[in-house]
């Protein structure tokens, strides 16, 4: 992404594009031009949660979920991010036939050297497989309580999920769905996931103790490295060194140097921090605030916010593939159709 003195009037151009563009949205997509970063938005469907993309497929996987338990409305979707229509809606298998309740998803992750997508089901403690190609559910995954995230290593041929509910991080094999490793951390409140695509080390925001955990590969003994106040999404720079958790108590991204274990830098985002990813292209990181309604994107070397986007109420996750981030929200009581938005990144 280029640096240049104008960022900040494009910033509040895009903001109030977005803003008025909204009420488009509900009869298709709305999109806001300026000389940075190009938003559109599309409705999909009540109770957006997460969203990942597929590079394999080109597609978009999204999840929802509506209501508390029993929960008995869940979408899979299959959504082309050009047009950001639903190619496909899968509902989740159900559970209770009395009740009409589904293993409703929540955390979303996709293999694409299997083929597969990957899920948690929070309410059910389970994580399950499903096939990209034909969305077949292929296989339910126990014990894993109050699961949260998922995310894959495909190098090394792993499914890693945050159990919350039991502070443990969970491994299973992606070619034989098969529970391989299972490291549980005492008093530990584990949320967000990333994994070091070249060694293989695993980083959890643990919610409950300001920290990172690192668990290095073939390795059980983990490593605590302090964090921001209340770390509950992490992504890693592009060389691994560095990582980045939005904390949501504070409403900050903080930068954090892994080889001495410190915090380096914070930078104020906006309240209710919630998501974090890294643009691979520029090395920005982009923090979607919740309370806020926004997405900052900022430039973690300089420690500055470059650009604010405006997305729907409540966004709750942002992926970011090849220059183009994907914004979810999620509303609060899943009476309304939740919206993607779409930015474009400016470089």
């Amino acid at each position: 992404m280029s640096h240049t003195g104008t960022r900040t009037a494009v910033s509040a151009a895009v903001a109030v594009a977005v803003a008025a563009g909204s009420t488009l949205a509900l009869a298709g997509t709305a999109s806001a031009h300026a000389t940075g970063s190009t938003v559109t938005t599309a409705t999909l469907t009540k109770g957006l949660y997460q969203s990942a993309y597929s590079e394999r497929n080109n597609v978009l996987w999204v999840t929802a979920a509506v209501g508390r338990p029993p929960v008995t409305e869940s979408h899979l979707l299959k959504v082309d991010p050009r047009t950001l229509e639903i190619e496909a809606d899968y509902t989740p298998p159900v559970t209770d036939t009395t009740t009409g309740a589904v293993e409703a998803v929540y955390g979303v992750a996709v293999d694409d050297e299997h083929n597969t997508v990957w899920t948690t089901n929070t309410r059910d403690n389970t994580v399950s497989v499903y096939s990209q190609r034909t969305g077949e559910h292929l296989a339910t995954l126990p014990n894993v309580a109050h699961a949260r995230e998922i995310v894959v290593d495909e190098k090394h041929n792993t499914v890693w999920a945050s159990a919350f509910g039991e502070g443990s991080l969970v491994a299973f094999d992606t070619k034989t769905f098969e529970e391989k490793e299972r490291v549980t951390v005492d008093g530990s409140g584990p949320t967000g996931l990333t994994v070091n695509d070249r060694t293989g080390a695993l980083y959890a925001a643990d919610l409950d103790n300001d920290r990172l955990i690192e668990l290095a590969k073939g390795s059980t003994t983990p490593r605590f490295i302090p964090a921001g106040d209340g770390p509950i999404s992490v992504a890693l720079s592009r060389n691994g060194r560095t990582a980045y958790t939005a904390d949501q108590t504070s409403g900050t991204l903080s930068v954090i140097d892994l080889k001495s274990g410190t915090v380096t830098g914070s930078v104020a985002t906006g309240a209710g921090a919630l998501s974090v990813a890294t643009d691979e292209r520029s090395g920005d990181v982009l923090v979607v605030n919740r309370t806020d309604a926004d997405v900052t994107v900022v430039d973690p070397e300089k420690g500055v916010v470059e650009e604010t986007v405006a997305t729907g109420a409540n966004p709750n996750h942002v992926e970011i593939a090849d220059g183009t981030a994907y914004v979810v929200d999620k509303s609060g009581a899943g009476t309304v159709e939740d919206t993607v938005t779409r930015i474009r990144l400016a470089h």
